[in-house]
């Protein structure tokens, strides 16, 4: 229930931002507006403010929206409201109006940034776990527990690191746009800095999942190696740990965090056998050693090692908060550079250089609503911001039937002094259904495989 509530808020406000941003302009620009609706369908609610010429409807079918303008290529428009027609109006002024939808998202994204800005949020510190076996953090020297400084692309200035996530998404961004990043890094009791360049450029970052990190190496932050919560009859109950165990070593290995025990712990699989191992601990100062030998767990094609128990302590948190200058300017600077990475990765795919799975439909969107609202508001506001500037640069695409597609018709006319025939238009529509057609279809097909494959 949750998910579907969190799903068709975040869809009817962005809609309705969007659409709004159409029909705030269309009433500047002085066109009439007919009908304002949310959603398709049957009509469920509608109301017409006094002295408004706009009927406002919401629909049964809450997957899109639309502004009705007086328009003379739709209905007979009287001699008396002409100038009031949208076709009528200057170029300048359709331009304005068919832009007004994508920008209005952009601008709440960059709103919804800034609100997350100003409020303040307890992130995980910018402190690195063990880094994956043969990674790229791993072969650039890393070992696990450097605090991140400063960082930035290889050929920029390094900016201040506020939190892991200020570094995930950096990471991100140099992985998907194949450029180097440098961290100025500090290690634990040591006032000296050192540099350590992470060459993403060269890896393969086709799709942007879970996966990508782990090519990076930097999964999550740095935790210290304890076991937490225990299920009863667990391996971990069964062995004898307890909530509070800090694990030193297990077989020869010395453990360093929690991010090292997670992966001992997965690898103790031989043959599609667990194998026992005895753990070095430190209980309340006191040194044990405890055989464990963990459950086996079918996870994809692998089978992997499992306690029963939280591993990890949780990791050390730093509050970020700016003030209302820099809180706003960070949410238009997060904004502009997710919609870059956004047509980066459109236009990658489109060349074949990305794959086309990274395309998420309404099952997956659906999906992270639900699982953000359950969060926090503050999630749930990261969430709305990001598909907000996704739903923005999409109507933005020179596509035929969306608002970019109108915006290359204007161009057209912009250049050669003459709107794109009937015929032209009619055409380029049907082509444009097609390819939106075929997208949609590739995006559900992705939601079908991720979540039930």
């Amino acid at each position: 229930m949750l998910t579907l509530a969190a799903f068709v808020i975040a869809l009817g406000l962005l809609i309705a931002i969007h659409e709004y941003g159409h029909y705030r302009v269309a009433v500047a620009c002085g066109v009439k507006v007919l009908r304002f609706s949310i959603g398709f369908g049957k009509t469920l609610y509608r109301w017409q403010p006094k002295g408004s010429s706009t009927e406002f409807t919401i629909c049964a079918f809450p997957v899109g929206g639309y502004v009705k303008m007086l328009d003379e290529r739709e209905s007979p428009v009287p001699e008396s409201e002409r100038h009031l027609a949208f076709n009528n109006q200057r170029l300048r002024s359709r331009v304005l109006i068919v832009a007004a939808g994508p920008f209005a998202n952009l601008l709440l994204a960059a709103l919804l940034y800034a609100l997350v800005n100003w409020s303040g949020v307890d992130y995980p510190a910018a402190i690195l776990a063990s880094p994956e076996a043969g990674s790229v953090a791993q072969q650039a020297g890393l070992v696990g527990g450097e605090r991140v400084q400063r960082a930035g692309f290889s050929d920029e200035e390094l900016q201040s690191v506020a939190s892991f996530e200020d570094l995930r998404w950096l990471l991100t961004r140099g992985a998907l746009e194949g450029q180097d990043v440098r961290l100025e890094l500090t290690m634990p009791g040591r006032a000296n800095t050192s540099d350590v360049l992470l060459r993403l450029a060269s890896m393969d970052a086709s799709e942007a999942n879970a996966d990508l990190f782990y090519k990076i190496g930097v999964v999550g932050p740095y935790t210290r190696p304890v076991i937490g919560e225990l299920m009863a009859g667990s391996a971990a109950d069964k062995a004898g740990l307890r909530d509070g165990d800090l694990v030193r070593q297990i077989g020869s290995v010395p453990v360093l965090d929690g991010q090292q025990l997670r992966q001992l712990i997965r690898a103790s699989v031989v043959n599609g056998k667990a194998v026992p191992a005895v753990w070095k601990i430190d209980r309340a100062g006191a040194e044990l050693e405890i055989m464990v030998t963990p459950e086996l767990r079918q996870d994809g094609e692998l089978l992997v090692g499992r306690i029963g128990a939280y591993v990890g302590s949780i990791p050390e948190l730093v509050t970020v908060r700016y003030g209302p200058v820099e809180g706003l300017w960070r949410g238009v600077t997060r904004t502009w550079d997710v919609s870059l990475l956004t047509l980066r990765m459109m236009g990658k795919m489109l060349i074949g250089e990305a794959s086309v799975k990274n395309l998420s439909g309404p099952l997956t969107i659906a999906d992270f609503a639900g699982k953000s609202a359950a969060m926090g508001l503050t999630q749930y506001l990261l969430f709305l911001a990001l598909i907000s500037v996704s739903l923005g640069v999409l109507n933005l695409l020179p596509l035929p039937v969306l608002d970019g597609g109108h915006l290359m018709y204007y161009l057209w006319e912009g250049v050669t002094g003459k709107p794109v025939s009937d015929a032209w238009m009619e055409t380029l529509q049907r082509g444009g259904v097609a390819i939106l057609f075929l997208l949609m279809s590739i995006a559900l097909f992705n939601d079908i495989t991720r979540l039930f494959g």
